[in-house]
């Protein structure tokens, strides 16, 4: 029998021979956590690296915005910046569309990410001059995090196709969970000797090195003359906008609604963990609102990015190997409905923490890898467009329900308790699961129609 053919009854690959080429030491090292076909190490481990640098860089970012938000403003000022964001995505999702449609995926990436690093220039700039820039800086990285982790994926998803990209994702994903981990722990570490501005510096330089890496990539994976991707590397990326995709497609339409539904409870428990950290902050005497929000959002980052490396290492690939994508999307609303069922017995600060660093690494591991590989079976307009609008829009436009539902419900005429908000979540999750069962269907219809490998 075929080697290749015995290969695929594995748990993962364990032959040194597949489809006539001999796997290099780096492939079978790989191949202990994803299944890595020869000569696909390399470029798998790549973009890897692309994805621990963007996350790293973000992760020190976020703990930057979340200690400056947080100790200038308080929780409910946050809440209402996740407003402003989406009224500002319905202007930029446009732009970026029509930049798309007239240039190459690396013209794209590179110059769409060197402009928003140069911000964090004028950021730290505006620090010397006395201005507070929390508010800004938050609205900032809510919207950037968003654009250039879902460019970052729509590249990915060029490069892959369906059945390739089910096996190596759960490998790239490593990267954005050991990035992590890394950038929460170097910004906690690093948070009182360098201060939020020289953190920024640092992140921005990390978004530099990420275009170096897309650029090695592409080149990479475009090299042969006459290949499907070299074609697909010079070719601008088409002319439908975003919205436009979104909105007259069933498959992107629900993805989209589910992620409006995924943030909208996730923000909210997010406000609720806000709430008891305020209320926890005041009452620590002898400690800085900046000092402790600094320490906590660290902490916090932690924990949740060392559960997500451990998922993403170890249990991703496995639940994609043997029960695939459409059954990946059902762990985090399981998990959130539990989560938070608890927390509405039981709305205390130490829990709602735990149900929230759970609720995350699952969403940054199985969540986010499963909704990746939605937009495989997909064209390339979708991949970068639609998806663009889905990741920023939808995703802000979710937040911006949970802000909204927030501010109301923290008003004294309405006075709801963290225990009301558990409750509305635990709504919100069932009508998630109504949403990922629509998807599956989808899916499963697209994915038939798609060439077999």
């Amino acid at each position: 029998m075929d080697p290749s053919v015995l290969e695929s009854h594995q748990s993962f690959p364990v032959f040194r021979v597949q489809d006539g080429k001999q796997k290099g030491r780096l492939d079978r090292i790989l191949s202990v956590f994803a299944d890595v076909r020869a000569g696909e190490g390399a470029g798998a481990l790549l973009l890897a690296a692309n994805a621990f640098v963007l996350l790293g860089a973000y992760y020190v970012l976020k703990t930057v915005r979340d200690a400056l938000i947080l100790s200038q403003f308080g929780p409910v000022k946050a809440a209402y910046a996740s407003v402003a964001q989406a009224i500002l995505l319905v202007f930029l999702v446009p732009a970026y569309g029509a930049f798309a449609s007239r240039v190459v995926r690396t013209k794209l990436i590179s110059w769409v990410t060197v402009f928003f690093a140069s911000h964090l220039v004028v950021f730290a700039a505006l620090d010397h001059a006395g201005i507070r820039v929390g508010a800004a800086f938050y609205l900032w990285l809510g919207i950037v995090n968003y654009l250039l982790v879902g460019q970052f994926w729509g590249f990915a998803n060029d490069l892959y196709d369906e059945h390739k990209g089910k096996r190596l994702f759960p490998l790239v994903g490593m990267g954005t969970a050991t990035g992590g981990v890394v950038g929460a722990a170097l910004s906690t570490f690093l948070f009182k000797s360098l201060g939020p501005y020289g953190l920024m510096i640092a992140g921005g330089a990390a978004l530099i090195l990420s275009v170096l890496l897309t650029l090695t990539v592409n080149r990479r994976e475009s090299a042969d003359v006459g290949s499907k991707q070299h074609r697909i590397a010079s070719e601008p990326i088409g002319r439908k906008g975003g919205f436009r995709l979104v909105f007259t497609t069933r498959y992107l339409f629900l993805i989209a609604i589910l992620i409006l539904v995924l943030n909208l409870v996730n923000t909210t428990g997010q406000n609720m963990m806000n709430f008891l950290a305020n209320a926890q902050a005041q009452s620590m005497a002898g400690t800085s609102r900046l000092e402790f929000f600094g320490r906590f959002a660290g902490s916090f980052n932690t924990m949740q990015n060392l559960m997500t490396m451990i998922l993403q290492l170890f249990i991703v690939s496995r639940i994609f190997r043997y029960f695939g994508v459409r059954a990946a999307l059902f762990v985090l609303p399981a998990i959130a409905l539990g989560g938070y069922a608890l927390a509405l017995a039981l709305p205390v600060f130490g829990l709602v923490r735990a149900v929230k660093v759970l609720e995350n690494s699952t969403d940054y591991s199985i969540q986010n890898t499963a909704r990746q590989a939605l937009f495989l079976p997909t064209s390339r307009e979708a991949k970068y467009k639609a998806k663009n609008a889905i990741d920023t829009f939808f995703t802000r436009a979710g937040d911006a329900l949970a802000g909204a539902l927030f501010i109301a419900g923290t008003q004294p005429w309405l006075g709801l308790q963290v225990r009301h908000f558990a409750a509305l979540n635990v709504l919100f999750v069932l009508a998630w699961i109504g949403l990922v069962v629509a998807i599956g269907r989808e899916h499963k219809r697209m994915c038939a129609a798609a060439p077999a490998p």
